[in-house]
């Protein structure tokens, strides 16, 4: 009786740490990656979070181009040991191969998580036009500007009204969709 009460706790600790510290460096990666305004404060926040590790890891993996490999195999690791840990405190079976998988689906659901609230936040903020010098605000501009950018040059604003966002939206989602399920099937066909 006792070990099933503690379970659920104990995976919400687990789920809620890792996911959130993984979270912190998709952002420093992505920010990295669309050169966000290093000063901004948020973007301190996360480097001054995520650096430790990062410089570590560093000093095995140097980046590749634009591409920060060390970020990169740090958020595929600490994914792959809260999975571990996830499924050893529930008791689930589980092999390598899924649990690589499994890792690489989370964090690619969560990258696109992100894009979908970032880009549902600057359709939003677009309407109360908050200061443009705000911390969130411009990190969420410097973060959406290349999706956006892209698809701006393929659909003008029709009537004055910019549908980037809403393509965008669209795009994303059905790029999920196809990419997830077939993802988590494989991963499944490992365990």
């Amino acid at each position: 009786m006792s070990g099933s009460y503690l379970v659920n706790p104990a995976v919400f600790l687990i789920d809620t740490l890792f996911s959130l510290y993984v979270l912190a460096l998709m952002l420093r990666f992505l920010l990295q990656w669309v050169e966000a305004d290093f000063y901004n404060p948020i973007s301190q926040f996360v480097v001054k979070l995520t650096h430790p590790p990062i410089r570590l890891a560093r000093r095995l993996l140097p980046s590749i181009g634009r591409i920060d490999t060390a970020s990169v195999a740090l958020m595929l690791l600490v994914q792959a040991l809260g999975g571990c840990l996830l499924f050893l405190v529930q008791g689930v079976d589980f092999s390598v191969g899924f649990l690589a998988l499994w890792s690489i689906a989370q964090l690619l659901d969560l990258l696109f998580n992100i894009y979908l609230f970032s880009l549902i936040a600057v359709a939003l903020l677009s309407w109360i036009s908050p200061a443009p010098r705000n911390s969130a605000v411009s990190l969420l501009h410097s973060l959406t500007y290349p999706v956006l950018r892209a698809l701006r040059r393929i659909i003008p604003p029709v009537g004055g009204v910019d549908l980037s966002v809403l393509v965008a939206l669209i795009v994303i989602q059905v790029t999920k969709m196809l990419v997830m399920q077939p993802l988590l099937q494989l991963a499944a066909s490992f365990n």
